[in-house]
């Protein structure tokens, strides 16, 4: 084992702040490399260039309709009573490549989506004709293609239609040349769709971070197995895996990890080819089993540039011990939380989702925030010179957040019902009922 990724130990009795802490993650956390991928491996990466637009969508004048290609002064003034009688010179549709002329006095069935003929100005739906007397669109162009008696080669149209009705123009959508995707975009199902429609069949993106996520704790058992005489169940390494990948990582789960320093070494050094990041729970307080502290203490192969995990005490509840640094080779970054579950919980999202935004490259790494007004019955206390996140429910159309629970970080039942954490300053001691406060939204 090396010596230079020994445990940090200076500045622990310094007490640091939310933000000091925010910001020494976040100014030590680089955004991946980018890397050429298949539209779909790329869902959920961050666009790392613009996309310009090589062919206008659609590529052609197409018609919007099942219906006829026909000439607008052929049907000028054409009714139920005196329809325009057209001759059929054949079908045009989607995809083919030849399209008959339309001439004076003529018309094409076409169907939706097939290129406009040329010679023809404007496509009446099929609706509009005596083609259209079936079931449907559909059923009427087949009733029509099989040329009942008194309509061999020739169609009804009983209303007139001005030009291009019903065309969808070539570049309408987009034009070549256009932008189509901007830097910076997080690629979701729809832009992954235009990417495919003009014609990309890889984009370069940065990668969705691999976060490794593990629980420490003799004490913790798998849900689904029976409890012996002091245990629990594991919920920290489900929840933070889950909010990993809520917050855009491929996030694998580890599990429980036994209060022995020399397993918990071992099972990180083994999980350090597969992680971009590494977040712990439990095991970084000032007891007896501080496994976590022991375990770091040399994890990866030698180096000289001092990295390591500093072990902190925050002015923050909940979440006052909390650990950072990098481990092993690559300096993989980790990230140690404590192990109540509202703890761990409120560390991910306050520390480990921006630390995942950031590797993503994304520009603006934390949850939105709003001002509300405290719907309590009694006024919230906080200990003083501590930021203080409580679990509330924002209803945002009365612009109101109610408490949720209490302030006991062990209260897992309390945060499944939250959708904001309330944050009251560390220059706060208590927020009267009715107060203007801010909250994270979690949602």
């Amino acid at each position: 084992m090396s010596s230079s990724a020994t445990t940090e130990v200076t500045g622990q009795d310094h007490v640091w702040s939310v933000s000091e802490h925010l910001d020494d993650i976040l100014g030590s956390v680089r955004p991946l490399e980018p890397i050429e991928l298949q539209l779909l491996d790329a869902q959920g990466c961050v666009l790392v260039e613009d996309v310009t637009v090589p062919v206008s969508l659609p590529p052609f004048d197409n018609s919007s309709m099942d219906g006829y290609a026909v000439r607008v002064a052929d049907i000028a003034g054409a009714s139920e009573e005196f329809p325009a009688v057209l001759t059929v010179i054949g079908d045009v549709a989607a995809g083919q490549g030849e399209q008959p002329e339309v001439g004076a006095g003529q018309a094409a069935r076409i169907m939706t989506g097939a290129p406009l003929p040329p010679g023809a100005e404007a496509v009446v739906p099929v609706e509009w004709t005596d083609g259209g007397l079936g079931e449907g669109p559909v059923s009427g162009m087949r009733a029509h293609s099989a040329a009942p008696e008194g309509a061999s080669g020739e169609v009804r149209v009983h209303r007139p239609a001005e030009a291009r009705a019903h065309v969808r123009a070539r570049g309408s959508d987009v034009r070549a040349g256009d932008r189509a995707l901007t830097a910076g975009t997080v690629l979701g199902a729809p832009q992954i769709g235009l990417l495919a429609a003009i014609g990309r069949g890889t984009v370069k993106v940065r990668p969705r971070p691999r976060v490794v996520v593990m629980s420490t704790g003799s004490e913790l058992v798998q849900p689904g197995e029976e409890l012996a005489e002091g245990q629990i169940f594991d919920s920290n390494s489900f929840a933070l895996t889950a909010a990993a990948r809520e917050a855009g990582a491929i996030a694998y789960r580890v599990g429980a990890v036994a209060d022995d320093a020399e397993t918990l070494r071992s099972t990180i050094e083994d999980q350090l080819i597969r992680a971009d990041l590494v977040v712990t729970t439990g095991g970084v307080s000032v007891g007896a089993y501080d496994v976590v502290k022991e375990a770091l203490s040399s994890v990866g192969d030698e180096d000289e540039d001092g990295s390591g995990i500093e072990f902190r005490k925050l002015a923050m509840q909940p979440g006052k011990p909390q650990g950072f640094g990098s481990i092993g080779p690559d300096h993989t970054p980790l990230l140690a939380l404590p192990g109540n579950p509202v703890s761990s919980y409120v560390s991910f999202e306050i520390f480990v989702r921006p630390a995942v935004r950031a590797l993503m490259g994304l520009p603006d790494v934390h949850r939105p925030t709003a001002r509300a007004e405290l719907a309590a019955d009694k006024a919230l206390t906080s200990p003083a010179g501590k930021r203080q996140f409580l679990r509330g429910q924002y209803d945002a159309e009365a612009g109101t957040v109610r408490p949720v629970g209490g302030a006991g970080s062990h209260l897992v039942a309390a945060l499944a019902h939250a959708n904001a954490l309330i944050v009251v300053p560390e220059d706060t001691a208590s927020v009267e009922p009715g107060a203007d406060v801010e909250v994270v939204l979690l949602g």
